[in-house]
């Protein structure tokens, strides 16, 4: 599929009633392609905002909106294509937030072809809670000062491991995490950019934080959808640094009244994305 088939940044109509005509799937194996994917697990999170629509006897509703597309699923669904259909509930008539619920479930379903899980909630931070990683801040655990940064382009020859401390080999191997906050890449079609806090959580030999930051912000001008980006991050720190197990969680910014979340795990278990004080 070509990006001119996308409706990303184009004149669209908004409608106010039912159309799940307009709903976009677009393949995965568009971005997996080129990589030499490990296995994994993995779901991404969608948050919506901006969910409304109407009671039989006229009154407005409003509520707060979670799908959960699992990363077996054979497409992703474009995300104005999901904006426009999620609009067009507007001014649509339902008995229920259940029934809302169940349509929206049938229509992915049916355009993903994948089991897709979503829940709406009441407005309010107590049924969407916002919170931040537990884990260390890793570009304040530099001295930032003493790095240069100068490349910007997808680089994954910047990974490397520390270095191994021969007095102490157990100390070598480790179970830790780390976020940025730091994350950048650009829309493939609209260019516009798209910000992200990450969280790697790994077992293995130790990875070298300022290589590892130094590799994540060669994002900076890299084009590619959220779910690529995280499975890129998660192929090029398995193939280049070798951890016994793996979690790459990405929770990016909204666009539209939409956040995404991916994760992407070759652990046993894993957390769920967070709502970040950011999203």
């Amino acid at each position: 599929m070509s990006n001119h088939q996308l409706l990303l940044g184009k004149s669209t109509s908004y409608y106010e009633e039912y159309n799940p005509s307009v709903l976009f799937p677009i393949a995965r194996n568009q971005g997996r392609s080129s990589l030499m994917l490990p296995p994994f697990t993995g779901y991404d999170l969608w948050r919506i905002y901006e969910l409304t629509f109407l009671l039989p006897n006229g009154l407005p509703q409003a509520y707060m909106a979670t799908i959960k597309v699992p990363c077996t699923s054979p497409y992703i669904v474009e995300s104005k294509s999901l904006k426009l259909y999620l609009g067009s509930l507007c001014q649509t008539m339902f008995g229920s937030p259940e029934e809302v619920a169940a349509l929206i479930t049938h229509d992915l379903v049916d355009i993903l072809d994948a089991d897709i899980e979503v829940k709406l909630y009441p407005i309010g931070t107590k049924f969407m809670p916002l919170l931040d990683f537990d884990s260390p801040v890793l570009e304040d655990s530099l001295e930032l000062q003493e790095l240069k940064f100068k490349t910007y382009e997808v680089d994954p020859n910047l990974l490397k491991l520390a270095e191994k401390d021969k007095k102490d080999k157990k100390n070598n191997v480790v179970c830790e995490a780390f976020h940025t906050n730091l994350f950048r890449s650009l829309c493939p079609v609209t260019g516009q950019p798209d910000y992200a806090s990450i969280e790697i959580s790994y077992t293995g030999d130790r990875f070298d934080k300022a290589a590892l930051l130094a590799y994540l912000v060669s994002y900076r001008r890299h084009h590619g959808f959220h779910e690529q980006c995280v499975e890129r991050i998660f192929t090029d720190i398995k193939s280049k640094l070798k951890p016994d197990e793996l979690t790459i969680t990405a929770c990016f910014t909204r666009r539209g009244g939409i956040d995404i979340s991916p994760v992407r795990s070759n652990a046993k278990s894993f957390s769920a994305p967070l709502r970040t004080s950011r999203q």
